[in-house]
């Protein structure tokens, strides 16, 4: 048996005016999506425990079976693991974004305390990871220690690592502060100073490099400030293969989803040309992972782009971004998938990022579970939120329960 997870980052939403009162997956098109409902057993899962922030960290971690109220330490760590930093007992990690500020008089100040800022980007124009590690680089030399470190990621998502550092820390995600004053969403609480004082030195440096000068002059947007956010410490958790007994592998261009497919055990498959925005390499996720089914049990594929779309509220490329991820994910696998003699396909998104809020919400989402060897006849069904309604959802409260249910024999 072959199995396979498509998950559609942040693909749910709620009903949207300019829609006609649809989500976005009722009204981009799905024709594979659909399939795999109509021929599988479909329902509804909450993957947010009651009392934890909806975020990618917890819900991922739920979809691959592990409890977050056991296993969740914090976002940063499981993106330590991806850039390759081992993380000590007394480490603090948190992400860093780079972001674009729009800043406004007096004297130099990320934190408006001198100045007003708004969060005008989250993804500084989701800077190419080329330009970011040199701006990365540039932050480290000139604020890093003996005691924080600063380290490159993918596009402007990077790591900072604070050594003996506090994480009882109030810090808000910069994207869901998009187009709002930072003043009253900076950190707050024990080590807050050294937080604020790092984002308030990184504009001074920023502002003056010279790839942010050329990416001024070019007319994209500068990425000239760091935010720090997602703190944690290092988690203990068992592999999957302890837990299940399988064979796997993720593919995914953010180091989040690989760094719990590290901790998880999971082969972590790079494939060339993938961004976590709608530029990504779709095709070539789909087809890495059909041939790491030749030798693992399980793939879990995870795209990004439905999720920034919705954090940026741009309507029309989170209905691209689902299209794509059913045409060229979801459509080359159901195709690919047919080498197998039996196999198993989930597909589902691990939140909802609803256009309306830009951020993520721990309403449940649906899911489809196709399974080759016992294609259910009947009506045609859609894939989208509208699963809730039907009689023969699956309802399941406890979402990394969902896991034992897709594996059973």
């Amino acid at each position: 048996m072959k199995y396979i997870i498509l998950l559609g980052d942040g693909m749910a939403d709620r009903p949207i005016a300019e829609l006609g009162g649809k989500t976005c997956l009722q009204a981009a098109k799905t024709p594979n999506l659909d399939q795999l409902a109509s021929l599988g057993q479909v329902g509804m899962v909450h993957t947010v425990p009651d009392g934890y922030p909806p975020g990618s960290d917890v819900a991922n971690l739920t979809v691959l079976g592990y409890d977050p109220r056991k296993y969740y330490s914090g976002r940063s760590p499981l993106e330590a693991a991806s850039i390759g930093v081992e993380l000590g007992p007394d480490d603090v990690a948190f992400r860093c974004n780079l972001v674009s500020l729009k800043v406004s008089g007096g004297k130099a100040s990320a934190s408006g305390t001198r100045r007003r800022a708004i969060m005008e980007d989250f993804s500084a124009g989701h800077i190419s990871t080329e330009d970011a590690r040199q701006l990365i680089e540039e932050i480290d030399a000139k604020l890093g220690s003996n005691r924080i470190r600063f380290y490159p990621g993918v596009s402007y998502r990077h790591l900072m690592v604070w050594k003996g550092g506090k994480d009882k820390i109030e810090c808000t995600p910069p994207h869901d502060i998009q187009d709002k004053d930072v003043t009253d969403y900076l950190p707050r609480g024990e080590g807050d100073e050294t937080i604020i004082e790092l984002m308030e030195a990184s504009y001074d440096i920023l502002t003056a490099h010279p790839v942010n000068k050329s990416r001024g002059e070019s007319g994209k947007r500068q990425a000239n400030s760091i935010w720090l956010w997602g703190q944690g410490r290092r988690p203990s958790m068992p592999t999957f293969k302890e837990k299940y007994g399988l064979e796997g592998a993720i593919i995914s261009a953010v180091d989040l989803a690989k760094g719990i497919g590290i901790y998880a055990g999971f082969e972590v498959i790079t494939v060339p040309g993938v961004t976590g925005w709608i530029d990504t390499n779709y095709v070539g996720k789909a087809e890495h992972a059909l041939w790491a089914l030749k030798t693992k049990d399980l793939v879990y594929l995870h795209v990004e782009a439905p999720d920034e779309a919705g954090h940026t509220g741009d309507l029309k490329n989170k209905i691209k971004a689902i299209e794509d991820f059913d045409e060229f994910i979801v459509g080359n696998i159901i195709h690919g998938m047919k080498q197998f003699d039996e196999y198993r396909i989930l597909a589902l998104p691990d939140h909802p990022t609803p256009l309306e809020i830009r951020t993520h919400s721990s309403d449940p989402v649906p899911f489809v579970i196709y399974d080759n060897r016992t294609e259910r006849q009947g009506e045609a069904v859609s894939f989208d939120e509208r699963i809730a309604y039907r009689k023969d959802a699956l309802i399941i409260k406890e979402g990394h329960r969902l896991m034992d249910h897709f594996l059973k024999k």
